[in-house]
């Protein structure tokens, strides 16, 4: 085919899913360094495109569930001003990435009116299928390969490279202001997940941190989804923020027994006494933004599976990934140094905090060598 002009990926679905298509884009750019290369997202999900130097331009669109504050017919009018604007730029390939298919999305490409369209099924399927790639056992693959193969049949093939995000500097800066003064290295701990078996407890979020600070002099930067849990739309964990909070200033007092103590002190490192205040920083994060912008000043990420994990990731920052009842396989964080541990059961309430200091201490090791 002739080579395209002018590019658009549609990418409509979940944080994660977005953040590990970033290596698709990445390879497009190497592969036609002088195209116009656009993406198409929803306004929920566009901060992970932000600043991206593979894209000249990143068009997003409301959900009408993202948008209580408007009506459906407001948001339906406004993706269709934005869709007739992409249709009078004359696209020549719109990529439609999702794993096994998106209809939604291959619609998207119909009214945008693309020349071709690249999409997982069969020729002609939704209605705008081009340039058809059989899905197979794609659901098999890790999710940034299986979304890589969207590329076959322009003549990219092999393995994508990581994951590319860029934090926004004001968001940045706030943090490297909460920070200033604190003892490095600095330790994300992100305590939120949606589904209740990628839960892990409070209690044990808070030994990890009293062993972690135990045997490191390190900074815990708590980070959480704001809110109260009962919430419907948007459920929050400011109570479980709350408790772990005071366990690691009680220094573990009145937590569970039949978990295994916290680990010691190795011999040369500082250890953290019962009389000197824990170096931990809240920070609950309501926006993707400001988790980017806190993780950015990080040097570890520590939580469990989803979107959050991902953009620790696309960073560039070591994940210590604590899985439940998702797939290992298919989910891992993409292309920096990891530990994944999978809960018994898969379910992260079985998880006990041992194995997940040692982890933990053994990412840092490095970092602290470098440091």
């Amino acid at each position: 085919m002739k080579a395209p002009a002018r590019i658009l990926v549609i990418r409509r679905d979940n944080i994660g899913d977005l953040v590990l298509t970033t290596p698709l884009l990445h390879a497009l750019r190497e592969n036609y360094p002088q195209a116009w290369i656009g993406a198409l997202t929803n306004s929920y999900n566009a901060p992970v495109l932000e600043g991206n130097p593979d894209l000249d331009a990143v068009y997003a669109y409301d959900k009408a569930k993202h948008r209580p504050d408007r009506s459906r017919i407001g948001v339906a009018f406004s993706t269709a001003r934005l869709l007739l604007r992409l249709r009078r730029m004359r696209i020549d390939l719109a990529i439609v990435a999702g794993g096994g298919g998106d209809r939604q999305a291959t619609a998207l490409a119909r009214w945008v009116g693309a020349r071709d369209v690249i999409g997982f099924g069969e020729a002609g399927a939704a209605g705008r299928i081009t340039l058809p790639v059989a899905y197979g056992d794609g659901a098999q693959l890790h999710a940034a390969e299986d979304v890589f193969r969207l590329l076959a049949p322009l003549g990219i093939t092999g393995t994508p490279g990581p994951c590319r995000m860029v934090a926004d500097s004001g968001a940045r800066a706030a943090v490297e202001a909460r920070l200033a003064g604190m003892p490095h290295p600095v330790v994300a701990v992100h305590i939120s997940a949606r589904r209740p078996r990628q839960q892990w407890p409070a209690e044990r979020f808070a030994q990890l941190i009293i062993g972690l600070q135990r045997q490191h002099a390190c900074t815990v930067l708590l980070l959480w989804a704001p809110g109260e849990a009962g919430d419907p739309r948007h459920p929050g964990d400011d109570a479980k923020a709350r408790a772990v909070q005071r366990l690691v200033a009680q220094g573990g007092t009145g937590l569970a027994s039949t978990d295994p103590a916290p680990a010691t002190a190795q011999q040369g490192e500082p250890e953290a006494t019962a009389a000197a205040p824990p170096a931990l920083v809240a920070l609950p994060t309501a926006h993707l933004r400001e988790l980017a912008g806190a993780l950015a000043c990080c040097d570890l990420m520590i939580c469990a599976d989803g979107g959050a994990m991902h953009v620790a990731a696309a960073l560039g920052k070591p994940v210590l990934a604590l899985f439940g009842d998702s797939p290992v396989w298919r989910w891992r964080p993409w292309g920096v140094p990891q530990r994944v541990l999978a809960a018994p059961g898969g379910d992260l309430a079985n998880l006990a905090v041992a194995p997940a200091l040692e982890a933990a201490v053994e990412l840092l090791g490095p970092v602290r060598a470098g440091a």
